[in-house]
C-alpha cells in the first residue's frame, strides 16, 4: 500500500504544537470526547479492561475513567511528550500492542484519519477485542475543512497555473461503515455529524490547524513553502465565499463515528431471506391498507 503521510513529519508536527500549547486549540477534542461520554451512557455494559489508542490527549481516558463502566483503562500513544508524564505505554504508530482478545473496549478519537493503513488498524482493534468486544471511534470525514481546501485551490491556481495538496483527503462515511465490515467487526454503524466553528478571519483557523499539529504531513505535498501572496489571496477568497452576514467566516468539521463488535454467538443476528413466516400481502390486507 502506497503511504500518504509522512508519519515522522507528523509526529514532529504534534510534539511542536505540545510543546508550544495554545488554549482552547483543542476545542474539537473536547467536543468529540462530550460525545463519547453520551455514546457510552446509552451502552448497557461494563468493561473491565479498554484501552485508548493514540488519542495524543488524556481526555478518553478521563471520560472512561468518570463514566463507571470501565474498571481498568491503558492508554497507548505514539510518543512519551503526549503521555505528559502519566501512565501508558509508547507504541508504533498503527499498531494495536495487545494480545489477541484480551480488550473488552478499544476507543480512538481523532486518530484513524491520518494513518496511513485504516483497514489494517481495524483489523488489529477487531483481534485484540474478546468476543462481544466493543470498538467505538471518531474520524474526521469528507466534507470537513472543505471550505479551506477551495480556497486554497482557487488562490494557488489563479497565482501559479497549479495546485498541490494542501488538505489531507477524508472518507465518507459510507466507506469508513464498509471498513468495519471489511475488518470483522458485527453490527458496525456508521454516522457523521458535522461542526460548525466560526472565525473572525481565515487566519484564526490557520493558528488552530497549526496548534492542533494539524498542519499538511501529505507525502506528495509541495515542499515550496507557501508565500505571504498565496495566503493573503486564500484569505481574500475565504472571505467572499464562506463568510457569514457578520463577516466571520465559517470552517466545517465532519465527525464520523464508527461502532463495531467482536463477532459473538450471542449477539442477535439478521433472519435469512425467506424465513419470514408472514407475508407483506397478508400483514396490509389484515391491516386493511391493501
Amino acid at each position: 500500500m502506497q503511504p500518504l503521510f509522512d508519519t515522522a513529519l507528523w509526529l514532529t508536527r504534534k510534539r511542536r504544537a505540545l510543546a508550544r500549547h495554545t488554549s482552547g486549540a483543542d476545542f474539537l477534542m473536547q467536543r468529540v470526547a462530550a460525545d463519547l461520554a453520551d455514546r457510552l451512557a446509552t451502552v448497557e455494559r461494563r468493561f473491565d479492561h479498554a484501552a485508548a489508542l493514540f488519542c495524543q490527549t488524556a481526555h478518553v481516558t478521563d471520560i472512561l475513567a468518570a463514566s463507571g463502566k470501565v474498571d481498568k483503562v491503558t492508554r497507548i500513544e505514539a510518543d512519551p511528550a503526549f503521555l505528559a508524564g502519566g501512565q501508558g505505554m509508547v507504541a508504533a504508530p498503527e499498531t494495536v500492542p495487545f494480545e489477541p482478545g484480551s480488550l473488552d473496549l478499544i476507543v480512538s478519537l481523532l486518530a484513524l484519519q491520518s494513518m496511513n493503513d485504516i483497514p489494517g488498524m481495524l483489523a488489529q482493534i477487531r483481534r485484540a477485542l474478546k468476543p462481544d468486544g466493543l470498538f467505538l471511534g471518531a474520524m474526521t470525514g469528507s466534507g470537513t475543512l472543505a471550505e479551506l481546501r477551495e480556497s486554497l485551490l482557487v488562490a494557488e491556481t489563479e497565482l501559479h497555473g497549479g495546485a498541490s495538496p494542501r488538505v489531507i483527503p477524508f472518507a465518507d462515511v459510507r466507506d469508513a461503515g464498509a471498513l468495519l465490515q471489511r475488518a470483522g467487526l458485527a453490527l458496525p454503524v456508521a454516522d457523521v455529524e458535522t461542526v460548525t466553528v466560526r472565525y473572525g478571519t481565515p487566519f484564526g483557523l490557520m493558528n488552530d490547524l497549526k496548534a492542533m499539529g494539524e498542519t499538511n504531513a501529505l507525502i506528495d505535498r509541495s515542499r515550496r513553502p507557501m508565500s505571504r501572496a498565496l495566503l493573503a489571496r486564500a484569505a481574500e477568497i475565504y472571505s467572499e465565499r464562506f463568510s457569514d452576514g457578520d463577516g466571520r467566516v465559517r470552517a466545517s468539521f465532519s465527525i464520523i463515528w464508527l461502532s463495531g463488535w467482536a463477532p459473538d454467538a450471542s449477539q442477535q443476528k439478521p433472519l435469512k431471506p425467506g424465513s419470514a413466516t408472514v407475508s407483506l400481502e397478508k400483514f396490509l390486507k389484515e391491516s386493511g391498507q391493501e
